[in-house]
C-alpha cells in the first residue's frame, strides 16, 4: 500500500480539466498574431506620425512616447552584434513551435502565444528596417521614469517570461499537469 502511495505522489496530477486541442492551439494562435500585429501596427503609428527623438508626454511624468530606434538588444547591449539577435530570435520562435504541440494549458498556450508574437515583432524590425537585412534596429517609444525604452513586442516578451515563471513555481507543466509530489512528501513527513 506504501508503495501505491509513492507512485500516486509521483504522478503529475491535472490542475483542472484540459480544454480540448483546438482551443488551446486558437488560443495560442490568437495570442500570437494579437501581439505581433498590435506591436507591428504602433510601431507604424509611432514612425508615421513623429520625429525620431521626438518626445510627447502622455500621462506625465510616468509615461513618454519617445522614439528611438536600438540598434542593440536591451539597453543598447550588443550594438554592433545585432545579426547574433536575429538568429537568436529565429531560434526561439523555432523551439516556441516545437513545443505547442505539448500543449495542454490555456495559460501556457497564453504565455506561448505572446512570446512567440513579441520574438517575431523584434524580428520583423531587424529584418526588414534600416540599416540593412538582419541588423535592422528595432523601434522602441514607451518610456517610464528610471526605466528602458521599450516597445509592445518588448512587453510581450516580458509578460511572456512572468507568467512561465509564476506556472514554473506553481508546478504546472506545458501539458497542464500539477506536480505536487513534493507537496505531498512534506506533508507526510509532518
Amino acid at each position: 500500500m506504501t508503495d501505491e502511495l509513492a507512485a500516486d505522489a509521483a504522478r503529475p496530477v491535472p490542475s483542472t480539466p484540459r480544454p480540448r486541442r483546438a482551443v488551446l492551439l486558437s488560443l495560442f494562435a490568437g495570442f500570437a498574431v494579437f501581439a505581433y500585429l498590435l506591436d507591428q501596427l504602433t510601431k507604424l503609428w509611432v514612425t508615421s506620425s513623429m520625429v525620431e527623438g521626438e518626445r510627447i508626454p502622455v500621462l506625465p511624468p510616468f509615461l513618454h512616447w519617445y522614439f528611438i530606434r536600438n540598434s542593440g538588444a536591451a539597453f543598447s547591449i550588443g550594438e554592433n552584434v545585432t545579426w547574433v539577435f536575429s538568429i537568436i530570435m529565429v531560434g526561439v520562435s523555432i523551439a516556441i513551435l516545437l513545443q505547442v504541440r505539448k500543449l495542454g494549458s490555456a495559460w501556457w498556450s497564453l504565455a506561448l502565444g505572446l512570446l512567440l508574437g513579441g520574438a517575431l515583432g523584434n524580428l520583423t524590425d531587424r529584418l526588414f528596417r534600416e540599416p540593412s537585412f538582419g541588423m535592422g534596429h528595432v523601434v522602441d517609444f514607451i518610456q517610464l521614469p528610471n526605466f528602458a525604452i521599450f516597445n509592445i513586442a518588448d512587453s510581450a516578451v516580458v509578460s511572456a517570461v512572468a507568467i512561465i515563471c509564476i506556472l514554473t513555481l506553481r508546478g504546472i507543466s506545458l501539458d497542464g499537469s500539477r506536480h505536487v509530489a513534493a507537496h505531498r512528501e512534506k506533508a507526510g513527513d509532518a
